[in-house]
């Protein structure tokens, strides 16, 4: 995003400023004016006067425009992979990566339902059969839901088919399962046929998701959110790997001793064939 600043009219320390945001504007979007002031051996002060210099009431004033401006803009994959190696040189990304990580993971636990997540874990341990629909980079979460919540002993498949196969999974969900719908940042037009399915046959849908406000969130019986950064960010997985993982051990917390009897069972089975099936 290039920025349209007269530079001419600012004074050396202004101009100064000018230039870093420009080459730094997605790490400044999340900087403080002491940060910022910091990295460029200024004062607050300083910072704090720039924004008027350029047509805004104030930093808060201008982190909205830039926003704004890149919600409009299109979002492609190498954009946001640009987003996130541009954040600085090769030693110093794994700590912003962390930072990062931690900001999103805050923002997941500060909508944390707990109301959701009883709702959640009711609807998967009540369900007949609970189905994992998660496109693209979510597959990975459905692989690990899949792979957890069936050592419980829940009935889980995944529907790995899209476009017009996926009517022939469709045929065989009934009332009384449940549809697990990974959609993030939209929602695919496989997941709108589940969610419209699900109203005519009767059974219930879990959306989660990274958007708070989305067209969609309402369509279905629970919502859970994850955070994944920014729109136009490289998007993390960590917080909604989090999330999933507080879903599980909530799972396996009802019906604890039954679930820990799969479990015991397990690892009978592997100590008695683990000589025919290493690991």
């Amino acid at each position: 995003m290039k920025l349209d600043w007269n530079t001419d009219t600012l004074s050396p320390a202004q101009y100064k400023i000018a230039d870093y945001i420009q080459k730094n504007l997605h790490t400044v979007l999340f900087s403080t004016e002491q940060e910022i002031g910091d990295a460029l051996g200024l004062s607050i002060a300083s910072v704090s006067r720039f924004w008027r210099s350029v047509g805004f009431k104030n930093i808060k004033d201008f982190k909205a425009h830039v926003r704004e401006q890149l919600e409009v803009a299109p979002v492609t994959p190498a954009g946001k992979m640009k987003s996130i190696m541009d954040k600085g040189d090769a030693d110093a990304l794994p700590g912003q990566l962390l930072d990062v990580s931690i900001r999103n993971l805050e923002e997941t636990v500060q909508h944390y339902s707990p109301e959701a997540i009883e709702a959640s874990v009711s609807a998967l341990l009540s369900a007949n059969t609970v189905y994992l629909y998660g496109p693209g980079p979510s597959a990975g979460l459905v692989e690990l839901m899949h792979y957890r919540l069936r050592r419980f002993g829940l009935s889980i498949r995944r529907l790995d088919r899209g476009g017009s196969e996926l009517f022939e999974d469709l045929l065989h969900i009934y009332k009384g399962d449940l549809v697990v719908i990974f959609g993030f940042v939209r929602l695919l037009p496989e997941a709108k046929v589940i969610v419209q399915h699900a109203k005519e046959q009767g059974y219930h849908t879990l959306l989660i998701t990274d958007r708070l406000i989305s067209d969609f969130s309402d369509q279905t019986d629970t919502t859970l959110f994850a955070s994944r950064g920014e729109t136009w960010e490289f998007h993390s997985m960590i917080a909604p790997t989090f999330l999933i993982e507080n879903l599980i051990i909530a799972v396996g917390k009802r019906n604890q001793e039954a679930h820990l009897h799969k479990l015991d069972e397990l690892n009978k089975l592997r100590k008695k064939y683990g000589s025919e099936l290493p690991r």
